[in-house]
């Protein structure tokens, strides 16, 4: 596995990632990484690999988009010097076309996701070991939807700044889709964002491929 012995491995994105996290660290007792994918990565890294002691650490922030990323970012990721950063937003940078289309202001399209985000990863790559990106999702099985559509653009952005700042990449949707094949979306998300806890061990079991954790394991 890629992770390494004593390594603090960070979280930060939207609601998705937030998931009830403690508050003001994401980190501790008593579910303190939330109720999500993050818990479900840090429980299997603790069970599988106890050898290794990795610190997980859950910084996401219900209602946030890159621009809310941009502007906590020294406070909750460069002074809390990761290892390891896992990056997931977008969500609501599309979320908030379709659901509030009148508030403009609200609205992060896509060339100013784009530049957001890539800046955030450029100046912080060399700061941490290594970024995990993961894609913004929708669980909607017609590609032909609107939000859909949109939401596939915005990981295809995610994708094109993966590959030119050499990050590790997970494609959320690709994910999602293949349970898609045999679940209708509601039973994964009854509003096609939030996931159920299936939909949070869809997260959890990419980003443990995506880093090369072993399942075999003994």
């Amino acid at each position: 596995m890629l992770l390494q012995k004593g390594e603090k491995l960070l979280f930060i994105g939207d609601s998705v990632t937030d998931c009830e996290r403690q508050r003001p660290d994401g980190e501790g007792l008593f579910g303190a990484q939330g109720k999500g994918y993050v818990s479900i990565v840090d429980a299997f890294l603790q069970a599988v690999y106890p050898e290794l002691g990795i610190r997980v650490v859950n910084m996401g922030v219900s209602g946030n988009t890159a621009v809310n990323l941009q502007e906590r970012w020294e406070q909750d990721v460069i002074a809390r010097k990761p290892d390891w950063l896992s990056i997931m937003i977008g969500i609501n940078d599309v979320w908030r076309q379709y659901d509030l289309p009148a508030i403009k202001e609200w609205h992060v399209y896509a060339d100013r996701y784009e530049a957001t985000l890539r800046e955030l990863v450029s100046r912080t790559k060399d700061q941490v070991g290594r970024i995990v990106l993961m894609t913004p999702f929708y669980l909607e099985s017609n590609k032909n939807d609107a939000m859909r559509r949109t939401m596939d653009e915005y990981g295809a952005i995610v994708k094109k700044i993966a590959e030119d700042e050499g990050t590790l990449f997970v494609d959320t949707q690709a994910a999602f889709d293949r349970v898609l094949e045999h679940l209708y979306s509601a039973t994964l998300a009854w509003d096609r964002v939030h996931p159920s806890q299936a939909g949070h061990a869809v997260l959890a079991r990419a980003f443990l491929n995506a880093v090369e954790f072993d399942w075999n394991k003994a």
